[in-house]
C-alpha cells in the first residue's frame, strides 16, 4: 500500500471482514480502539458494545462490501448486511474514523433493502439484483 488512505482501507476490510463474518472477537480486538467511540443509534458504546451486539446476532450474520473510500484519516464503507434474523437485508453507509491503525470512532446510515415492488425507481439498491431475485 502506498498511501495512508490504502492501509487504512486494507485494515477497515480487514476489521469487518474478521468482526462479521468471521467472528473472531479476538483478533478483531487487535482492529478497534480500546477506546472505540460508537456514534450509531443501535450499538451501545464503546467496542465491547459493538461486539456485544455482534454475539447476539445469528451465526449466518455477513457483511459483504460493495464500495470502500478514504480520505485522510476517514474511511467510508457501503455494505449490506444479511443473516442477522430480520426480515431485509440491510444497506449501510459506515464511517470510520482512524488513528494510529485502528478503528477509533463510528457513525452509520443503516437503510432496509426493498424488493423490486417496493423500489419506486425499479433499480436495486445494491448490486444488479433485488433480493427475491438471488
Amino acid at each position: 500500500m502506498s498511501t495512508t488512505e490504502d492501509r487504512n482501507k486494507a485494515i477497515v476490510r480487514e476489521a469487518f471482514d474478521t468482526l462479521f463474518n468471521q467472528r473472531d472477537y479476538a483478533v478483531a480486538e487487535k482492529f478497534w480502539s480500546p477506546d472505540y467511540i460508537q456514534h450509531s443509534a443501535h450499538i451501545a458504546p464503546g467496542r465491547e458494545g459493538l461486539f456485544d451486539l455482534v454475539k447476539t446476532l445469528p451465526g449466518e450474520l455477513r457483511h459483504e462490501l460493495d464500495l470502500i473510500m478514504a480520505e485522510g484519516d476517514m474511511v467510508m464503507v457501503r455494505g449490506r448486511f444479511t443473516g442477522h434474523g430480520q426480515p431485509a437485508p440491510w444497506i449501510a453507509a459506515d464511517f470510520i474514523r482512524m488513528r494510529d491503525g485502528v478503528l477509533a470512532e463510528h457513525w452509520d446510515v443503516i437503510e432496509e433493502e426493498v424488493s423490486r415492488a417496493a423500489s419506486l425507481s425499479g433499480l436495486p439498491m445494491y448490486g444488479g439484483t433485488f433480493p427475491e431475485e438471488r
